[in-house]
């Protein structure tokens, strides 16, 4: 959102202005050509990181309407008069797919949908995947088989779009590019936001203006009115990213704000602990009081639709039934059933969650687009189409600027070394605290400013003038 005065290019008609008088030179000021040229650099070495996530999060946030239609028949059957019980469901899918054990039981949550039923284990399956066998609620016949991903449920269209977003299909190494770009969204917004409204002539409108003024006003416009939502991408996209997120895991923790997690043990040894349903065993979950009696409880529990039902880990280890839910108002309950007597032995209420736990939640499912959904989805369409036509117009403005040189004329250096000491000494400290959460911010900004400085130190002692600044 780089909205520094137009300078004289081709078409754009020329301005002056007069030199402050000296004495006269106020702190914003001082500190404009630091933010103006952070702001420029930021934006061109940054932008292809952005542009990358920007694009994948744009498909991602068709995915949930082109999975309904592209998956319909795995999906959705005809709406019968009754369902048949959980349990029943369970063994069909476990005759036509025996391999692999039970991982977790998604019952129909409405009228027409399929049961889940996921298998993990599965020979040809990733190992981070599970094989998500799809039953007919209403004749326990199968209507198909495919490879889902986390909780959210996405199969493979959305599976392999959000693993693009993610990390670009190279694993763990693939995130920095995710975290670099949220660790410097929030920065280049900011930016450019101080830019904008710390212009000291009125603001002029887009008609009338040509060439570069005109792509200045449009980039100036847009990024003010998306400002919000990208600093909010920002935020949420590092709450679950490597290094940031594990700052913020960590910090959570320190003050008591991370989400609570049901107790899933049950008393070794107890007096009906040889019915529990051992992990492993590969055959259906139906041990003890079997699957409808602990859907029963949970029930009782006040645990609607959607919910997704958890067998034990082992033998000391109760049935975890939870709310998966993810739209608004989210459904998020958990209780754990002992598999002996079907008795709930713990429950962890949403609505008991601490705040920062609660804003997580809501914040990565209206990140990803779950939270308010097609609403929801639609807002994340916009966003991202608009940092898309950001990055565009920022790069149309770096070519204009350097009137067709190779790689644009840059800004002039020694920013930093104009800002007064009152200013840059706090700013400098601040950047540090923030680097420091923020590793991905930190250390690219720790190594511009290195190679800055040794490169203005060079073009010093060869005498080599530098270019004059754009205003």
């Amino acid at each position: 959102m780089s909205v520094e005065p137009a300078v004289r290019a081709s078409g754009d008609p020329k301005e002056t202005r007069e030199p402050e008088p000296p004495g006269t030179r106020t702190p914003w000021a001082s500190l404009r050509p630091l933010v103006l040229r952070l702001h420029f650099y930021a934006g061109v070495l940054i932008a292809p990181f952005l542009l990358v996530a920007a694009t994948t999060g744009l498909l991602y946030a068709g995915s949930y309407q082109a999975e309904k239609i592209i998956y319909a028949d795995e999906l959705r059957v005809p709406v019968g008069t009754s369902e048949l019980p959980v349990s029943r469901q369970v063994a069909a899918a476990r005759e036509a797919h025996p391999e692999g054990t039970v991982s977790a039981v998604r019952p129909s949550p409405e009228d027409g949908a399929t049961t889940r039923v996921l298998l993990s284990g599965v020979p040809g399956v990733n190992t981070d995947h599970t094989l998500a066998v799809f039953v007919n609620p209403y004749t326990g016949e199968l209507t198909g088989s495919l490879e889902q991903y986390g909780s959210s449920g996405a199969l493979p269209l959305r599976t392999w779009i959000d693993e693009f977003h993610r990390d670009l299909h190279l694993g763990q190494t693939g995130r920095l590019y995710s975290e670099l770009a949220a660790s410097w969204l929030w920065v280049i917004a900011g930016g450019g936001l101080v830019l904008w409204f710390g212009r000291r002539r009125a603001l002029r409108t887009v008609r009338g203006t040509t060439g570069r003024r005109r792509t200045l006003s449009l980039h100036g416009t847009v990024g003010v009115w998306a400002a919000i939502g990208l600093f909010f991408l920002s935020a949420t996209g590092l709450t679950w990213s490597t290094y940031a997120g594990q700052n913020v895991s960590d910090l959570r923790e320190a003050v008591g704000q991370t989400t609570p997690v049901v107790s899933a043990g049950i008393e070794p040894g107890g007096e009906h602990a040889e019915h529990a349903q051992p992990a492993g065993t590969g055959s259906a979950p139906g041990e003890g009081v079997g699957l409808d009696a602990v859907l029963d409880a949970a029930r009782a529990e006040r645990l609607t639709d959607p919910v997704e039902i958890v067998p034990p880990a082992d033998a000391s280890s109760a049935y975890v039934v939870r709310q998966i839910q993810r739209s608004w108002p989210e459904k998020q309950d958990v209780v754990a059933v002992d598999p002996g007597t079907g008795e709930v032995t713990d429950v962890v209420r949403f609505a008991d969650y601490p705040l920062l736990a609660k804003l997580s939640r809501w914040g990565i499912d209206a990140h990803t687009g779950a939270l308010f959904g097609l609403a929801n989805q639609l807002v994340l369409v916009a966003l991202t189409s608009a940092l898309i036509v950001l990055i565009v117009l920022g790069y149309r403005m770096w070519w204009r600027r350097g009137r067709g040189s190779a790689f644009g004329r840059p800004m002039s250096r020694g920013a930093w070394q104009k800002a007064p000491p009152q200013i840059l000494v706090p700013l400098m400290a601040a950047v540090t605290v923030v680097g420091y959460f923020l590793p991905l911010l930190g250390i690219p900004l720790a190594g511009f400013l290195a190679v800055d400085i040794v490169l203005g130190e060079i073009a010093h002692r060869r005498g080599r003038r530098t270019y004059a600044p754009v205003d």
